[in-house]
Order: structure tokens, then C-alpha cells, then sequence
């Protein structure tokens, strides 16, 4: 079990300001100002370089990177930022994942894709990445969680843009936190990529080995594995609980699971059949109606 706690300005060069701006309605290429030394001649070059019908929108944008930078710095003594990771004995058994603990095994159950692909590739699950237990050989998966709170967004209770501000900085400094911990698990902890030299641009388009997807994503969309989680890190050692329905709190966290496999990638589950559906409800060990609240989505 590691924990790490973060500062925010030792974080703020693993922002991946695309999901930043995605959140305040900005396209992808109003995220490149973040890339900017930030000379004057250099945004406005910047500036001009877009359409003169988009140019409003790029000043804006400039606008709005210049107010969350400052508002970074403001944010800085009054923010925690926290990651927890632990690295398990694991192996795959059809569509779950067998993960060794000192209680004995737990289940991971995961969904498989059912819709056809265009291009006829396989249907995939998350625990193909995974060496099976028929192989007779133990495999590793880890699992992470991580959490941003700060004292601002009290502050900021009657301000609703300065709030807004605080809440989107909050969820990437979250997700900044993940990329520096993974980035340490790839290198040192798994040291299953101990050469690996990424500069931040290379890492935030996630050109390392392996992958890491969070309850949530469309590889892993049952919000409920959020307990299963819970019963491997204890998610209250960074100062997260779980709602009844398995929601995090604080608002600005995150958790899932690491795969080293080279191959391994990330896809949608998409639409699954009422036999995955009751399947995987037996594996969870809950009613079928509970999961069909939770695979609504998907089904």
C-alpha cells in the first residue's frame, strides 16, 4: 500500500488542460494556449492563428487559462491532494479477475462487449489483459484511488463562476495526481517500464505501456466495483467515502485499476443482452434489478 500527498504547483504541469476547457464548453484546440510560454507577441500569434470568426472565442480561452492559473497559485497551502495504490497477485477466470488479499480471494467481476464491430474485431473485457489462472502463473493488477479537496470552494460559495473554477481545477488536479503516481508504478513500484522516457506532453496522450481505467469509463462502467475497491485500498485513508449507490465523496476523486499488458487498450462495453446482464448480477452477488440501476447505460 503506498499513499502520496501532492501539492497543487507540483502538480499543475500534469494538468491535461483538454479535459479542462472540454468542461467549460471549449474544443480541443483551445486547450494548445496552455502550451504557450506566454510572451505577449506569442498569444497573440496564437490569437491569430484561428479563424477571425473564432477569435473572440480564443481570447477567452486565454482569458479563462490565465484566471485558473491564478487561481492554482491562490489554491496552493489550502488544497490536498492525495493518491493510494496497491499492487495485488491477480489472474483472470473468464470475465473476472481473481485478486489474492490476505482475507483470501476477491472477485472482480468485469463486462465483456456484445455489439459487433464494424471491423469484426474480437469483444473485449478488461480481464483479457490479464495472464489466466489457467496458465499457472500469478500476474499483478493494481488498483488506485485519488482525491482533491480544498478549503477555496467555501470561499467561493456566492461567487458561482470563481466556484465553478475552483470544482473543474479541483477534478484535474485529481487526475494530475494519477498520471505523476502511475507515472512512478510504471517506473518503480511495478517497474514493469523502468526505461521508459516520456516528456508530460507524451504521457498526457498516454503513450506509456499499459493502461488505468477509473470506475466510470466506458471500459468499466459499473459504478458499484467502486465497494469492491473500497474492500482492497480502505478509500477513507485519503479521506474518500462511498454513497449508498457507490458515488465518491469529495466530488474531485477517482479510483480504478492498472494493466501492464503491452496490449492492452481502452474500449466501450457499449450495449450488453439481458444474459450478460443476469450473469454478471450473479457474479456481483446483487439482484438483478440493483445492477440493471446501475448498467442503465448499457443496456
Amino acid at each position: 500500500m503506498s499513499r502520496e500527498r501532492w501539492t497543487t504547483s507540483g502538480l499543475t504541469a500534469y494538468i491535461n488542460w483538454v479535459y479542462f476547457f472540454h468542461a467549460w464548453g471549449f474544443q480541443p484546440r483551445f486547450a494548445t494556449i496552455a502550451g504557450l510560454h506566454g510572451c505577449d507577441a506569442c498569444r497573440a500569434m496564437w490569437i491569430a492563428s484561428f479563424p477571425e470568426t473564432e477569435r473572440a472565442k480564443a481570447a477567452e480561452a486565454m482569458q479563462l487559462h490565465k484566471e485558473a492559473l491564478r487561481m492554482l497559485q491562490l489554491m496552493e497551502g489550502e488544497t490536498e491532494v492525495q493518491t493510494l495504490f496497491r499492487l495485488f497477485p491477480a489472474n483472470s477466470d473468464g470475465d473476472n479477475l481473481m485478486v489474492s488479499t490476505q482475507e483470501g480471494p476477491l472477485r472482480f467481476p468485469l463486462l465483456r462487449q456484445q455489439t459487433v464491430q464494424a471491423d469484426g474485431a474480437p469483444f473485449l473485457c478488461l480481464s483479457d489483459f490479464v495472464r489466466p489462472a489457467s496458465s499457472g502463473q500469478r500476474d499483478t493488477v493494481g488498483f488506485f484511488a485519488s482525491s482533491a479537496a480544498t478549503t477555496a470552494e467555501a470561499r467561493y460559495k456566492d461567487d458561482p463562476y470563481r466556484h465553478l473554477l475552483v470544482q473543474t481545477l479541483c477534478d484535474r488536479l485529481a487526475e494530475a495526481a494519477v498520471e505523476r503516481m502511475h507515472l512512478h508504478v510504471r517506473r518503480e513500484a511495478w517497474g514493469y517500464a523502468p526505461d521508459e522516457q516520456l516528456t508530460i506532453p507524451e504521457l498526457l496522450q498516454e503513450k506509456f505501456q499499459g493502461i488505468r481505467p477509473a470506475v466510470g469509463y466506458p471500459s468499466l462502467p459499473d459504478q458499484s466495483v467502486s465497494f469492491l475497491i473500497d474492500r482492497l485500498l480502505c478509500l477513507q485513508r485519503i479521506g474518500i467515502t462511498l454513497t449508498e449507490n457507490g458515488a465518491m465523496h469529495p466530488h474531485s476523486s477517482t479510483c480504478g485499476l492498472m494493466l501492464a499488458h503491452p496490449a492492452a487498450r481502452y474500449f466501450s462495453i457499449g450495449r450488453i443482452g439481458r444474459d450478460q446482464l443476469e450473469d454478471y448480477a450473479r457474479r456481483r452477488g446483487l439482484p438483478l434489478p440493483v445492477m440493471q440501476k446501475y448498467l442503465a447505460a448499457n443496456l
